[in-house]
């Protein structure tokens, strides 16, 4: 099977199981009015469900649970059993793009090609969609262990808990935010990158790896990947905010320079910027040595992370 076939395969499992999320099934029409009537305990009430399904449904490259899915894969057959954590990593990524589209940040109106929630549910509700997506992550994983009693499940919890919160995404979303418009500085830079996007791009290897059963050795070699992929992927990010097409991102372009954002192009330029990207990559690859040969997908996906154009 090549690398797009098993992307694929990856991919139609996230979708569907998203798409058959308990709590999220039901009414696909859009509800932008609260119900007339009291809704029934232990629903999602309206619109703060539909304001779930509209962020959470848009179509995505779902690089995150494929990661979790493709690293718990590097060592067991059977990647469909931890299905509830890949999904919760895709919760906590758009509720992290929800607030980050948010006029108070980013302040930005389309995401993946459609209006940002915000524009559509206005802010306060997609606050609140935000904070409902990252609370549910929690309670999917939380009840996937508590009913399949899998012995490392509260270790890749802890581990996915560690890079999305206050040291980890939100760390790095806190310089992100507070140095804007400030004179670029490399360690800054390098502290952003690692860690709001890094940390939510290694999560999943490592936790893939913990469910897995994987050694400590193992579980350093996927770290590494996870990291050096991580800061790859923002930094071609960052290139395609200044060089990308809009309409193939999905997003508006320029937002970076219009921010005064701190990014790898503002400190390095783009050409070391690509080159530091491709040594980057090359670097991730060479962690995987470790699990050869079943790495094959993950390289495949370390190239693709250099090579997109979205």
């Amino acid at each position: 099977m090549d690398f797009k076939q098993t992307y694929d395969r990856y991919l139609r499992a996230v979708n569907a199981a998203i798409a058959a999320h308990p709590l999220l099934t039901g009414d696909e029409n859009l509800q932008m009015d609260a119900l007339s009537a009291a809704p029934v305990d232990g629903v999602i009430p309206e619109p703060l469900k539909s304001a779930v399904r509209y962020s959470l449904l848009l179509p995505g490259k779902r690089i995150r649970p494929v990661l979790l899915l493709a690293g718990y894969h590097l060592l067991k057959d059977d990647w469909e059993s931890v299905m509830p954590y890949a999904v919760a990593l895709e919760m906590i990524h758009t509720y992290s793009l929800i607030h980050d589209d948010l006029p108070a940040l980013d302040d930005d109106e389309l995401r993946r090609g459609q209006p940002t929630s915000h524009r559509v549910f206005g802010e306060a509700m997609a606050v609140l969609a935000g904070d409902a997506l990252y609370s549910l992550a929690f309670e999917t994983m939380l009840q996937a262990a508590l009913q399949s009693g899998h012995p490392y499940a509260l270790g890749a919890i802890a581990e996915i808990a560690n890079r999305a919160g206050v040291r980890g995404m939100i760390a790095g979303q806190t310089l992100d935010v507070k140095l804007e418009g400030t004179q670029p500085r490399k360690d800054m830079v390098h502290y952003i990158q690692r860690h709001k996007t890094g940390d939510l791009l290694t999560a999943p290897v490592t936790a893939g790896l913990m469910l897995a059963g994987a050694d400590e050795a193992l579980l350093a070699a996927g770290q590494t990947y996870g990291e050096k992929l991580g800061n790859a992927f923002q930094i071609v990010d960052d290139l395609l905010d200044l060089q990308g097409d809009a309409t193939i991102l999905g997003k508006q372009t320029g937002m970076d320079a219009k921010h005064g954002k701190m990014t790898w192009p503002a400190v390095y330029g783009e050409e070391t910027s690509r080159r530091d990207a491709e040594r980057l990559i090359r670097e991730a690859k060479n962690a995987l040595h470790a699990f050869a040969p079943r790495a094959a997908f993950l390289e495949q996906l370390a190239d693709f992370t250099i090579d997109r154009a979205s």
